[in-house]
């Protein structure tokens, strides 16, 4: 890991990592809502579930014993650590939104982004 991550208490992981699920979440709905794309999200406390089309799905776990978030993807699995005002890769250091979106466009075939 060539960061340093921020330490967090067990309060600030919660209320990040739920903000980062709740910022998919809403990004979803508007990818949906402007017939962008149809993607099903299915949450469950700490675990989001997004269903494509193809029948490909991305999930989004959150690790709280870590203070990370986890993305599972065609494209492998991948580890995130809060530093800095970023959740980052703890292997690539890529942000997460940015793999959020290479997944998401790989899997739905169209070109789909997501932010913080």
């Amino acid at each position: 890991m060539s960061f340093e991550p921020t330490p967090l208490s067990d309060g600030e992981y919660h209320a990040k990592s739920q903000a980062v699920l709740a910022s998919v979440e809403a990004r979803v709905d508007q990818l949906l809502q402007d017939d962008v794309i149809d993607i099903d999200s299915n949450r469950t406390g700490g675990l989001l579930e997004l269903s494509f089309p193809n029948g490909s799905k991305i999930i989004i776990n959150t690790q709280p014993p870590l203070h990370e978030i986890w993305l599972a993807a065609r494209s492998g699995g991948y580890h995130y650590k809060y530093s800095d005002g970023r959740w980052l890769d703890t292997r690539s250091g890529q942000e997460f939104f940015a793999s959020l979106t290479g997944c998401a466009t790989e899997q739905g075939g169209r070109q789909v982004s997501f932010s913080s």
